[in-house]
């Protein structure tokens, strides 16, 4: 099955690329998430606007990409989340949390699927996630699930 990645797929592409996968890994995973759409000669148009779109928010070098790796590693990150007496809490920690306490911390602003965390986080204290900058460089974020 030939289908064009609306968001980045880790294994498989970024977004606007045009990959080829098994029918069922297509039609019962890719698409129902809206990870992927299928591919027909009109679709060439939508791949150009998405490569276009990620050209632009797209960290631009490696060297840029290095800083940041060091501002957010240098960063102290605390995301504030609602919790019980025992320390668990209502709910999990998403990205999109993860990336706003980041942003409020003084760090800079990153996409939240680009955030990487290995388990979800359902109790208070410190945790690490892996933030990918640049196709060669990630960088370690270690932050601190706080009570609100």
């Amino acid at each position: 099955m030939k289908l064009i990645l609306t968001h980045e797929v880790t294994g498989l592409g970024t977004a606007g690329d045009v990959v080829e996968v098994k029918d069922g890994y297509g039609r019962n995973f890719l698409m129902p998430r809206g990870l992927a759409t299928p591919w027909t000669k009109g679709g060439q148009k939508q791949v150009d606007a998405l490569t276009k779109g990620r050209e632009v928010r797209e960290i631009k070098d490696l060297d840029q990409a290095k800083g940041i790796k060091g501002q957010l590693e240098a960063t102290s990150v605390k995301v504030p989340a609602k919790s019980g007496q025992s320390g668990r809490l209502f709910g999990a920690v998403s990205n999109g949390d993860i990336a706003a306490a980041v942003k409020a911390a003084g760090g800079p602003e990153l996409d939240k699927r680009k955030i990487e965390v290995k388990q979800a986080i359902k109790t208070l204290g410190s945790y690490e996630a892996t933030v990918r900058l640049h196709p060669e460089v990630a960088a370690t974020l270690t932050f601190e699930v706080v009570p609100a």
